[in-house]
């Protein structure tokens, strides 16, 4: 992100202009963006930016970090082997990312090829595995293909899918990112990205805040391949974000409710979680339910769940580098980016973690 004269100077700035895109931008050696994960989950690296100062931690450290008390909110969310490789009638190569699944045997997904297949059309999967029936174009966002499979998507892209690691993996994927590009919470297929923070915990870390007292609660957010989609309009206003789907249940509802009443704070494990907690409290009041969210958070934005937040480091100019700037503040968020680079953090899904607090007390929504 470029450079300002003076953190509070700048965040002043900010609030009486309108950040751009260029704002989100910096240089990021190639060599920091992770590509295998820690040999051990909670090995990693945890930057603490909680403090004005950053403090260099390891993730094995969180607990201490959290008070007995506190609420820690994960996404549950499993990522399905979404990527399927096949060939059209004609021979040429396709290669499908499944966006989502729907009733009826039926996909949404993303299709690369040298020229796209019509509707009517048949795409035979995994050497002739199976066939999946081009339906047409449909779904929330532009571009995705509407297939039809013969039977259950999700048995079959079990059986015969790819780890749909991100664009910026370049090795295929194997035995170890089936277990590590996966939590260990993980419960309720659908996503075809991980909730990168939350791969740092394992049950060791989950016994110490136990211990510790911490409690636990879960929202779903199924993560789609958007999430890795830059934004590319300067002016940030003009960016459509995609849709997911996620689901607050009145159990994760009433434990925020009690937290708050105890004086305990809410801690994201990921910016999904976050997105999904502050998408149920946009009319005012935390409600649960399940529903469609293109939620864009930046800069302004009135946070009313969220007091503090685990994340991975995220691509330059993507949302999510946004989200994290709206949370801590854009000069503190600067600050860390370029203390993490400095100091040979790792990037991105395989990467490092950071824990920030909310920088500005907007007022929770009441929670029930």
């Amino acid at each position: 992100m470029r450079d300002q004269p003076h953190p509070a100077e700048a965040d002043a700035q900010s609030a009486a202009a309108p950040l751009t895109l260029a704002d989100f931008d910096f240089d990021l050696p190639p060599a920091l963006i992770a590509q295998h994960p820690a040999a051990q989950r909670s090995g990693s690296r945890l930057l603490d930016g909680t403090g004005a100062v950053p403090v260099d931690r390891v993730f094995h450290d969180l607990p201490g970090l959290l008070n007995p008390g506190d609420l820690l909110v994960f996404n549950d969310t499993r990522v399905i082997k979404a990527r399927l490789f096949g060939e059209k009638p004609t021979g040429g190569a396709v290669e499908a990312l499944i966006e989502r699944v729907l009733p009826n045997h039926e996909v949404l997904a993303h299709l690369r090829a040298s020229k796209s297949p019509r509707a009517g059309s048949l795409v035979s999967f995994a050497r002739g595995a199976f066939e999946a029936e081009v339906l047409g174009r449909g779904g929330p966002d532009d571009g995705l293909f509407h297939l039809r499979f013969p039977g259950d998507p999700l048995a079959l892209l079990e059986a015969f899918g790819h780890v749909p690691l991100p664009p910026y993996i370049n090795h295929a994927d194997g035995a170890d990112d089936v277990a590590r590009y996966q939590t260990v919470f993980a419960r309720r297929p659908g996503a075809v990205a991980a909730p990168t923070a939350s791969l740092h915990f394992d049950e060791a870390v989950l016994a110490a805040l136990a211990a510790r007292g911490v409690q636990r609660a879960q929202v779903t957010l199924h993560v789609g391949a958007g999430t890795f989609q830059p934004v590319r309009s300067a002016t940030l206003a003009e960016h459509k974000m995609h849709s997911e789907w996620y689901e607050v249940g009145e159990a994760t509802v009433a434990a925020i409710a009690h937290t708050r009443a105890a004086g305990g704070r809410i801690v994201a494990a990921g910016t999904t979680t976050l997105r999904a907690l502050e998408s149920a409290a946009l009319g005012g009041r935390l409600q649960p339910g399940a529903r469609e969210t293109d939620i864009f958070i930046t800069p302004g934005f009135p946070f009313r769940v969220v007091d503090r937040l685990i994340t991975n480091f995220h691509l330059p100019k993507s949302t999510l580098l946004m989200l994290v700037s709206a949370f801590a503040g854009h000069a503190h968020a600067r600050a860390l980016y370029r203390h993490a680079i400095e100091s040979r953090y790792r990037f991105f899904s395989y990467g490092d973690a950071m824990l920030l607090d909310r920088a500005i007390d907007w007022p929770p929504a009441p929670a029930g």
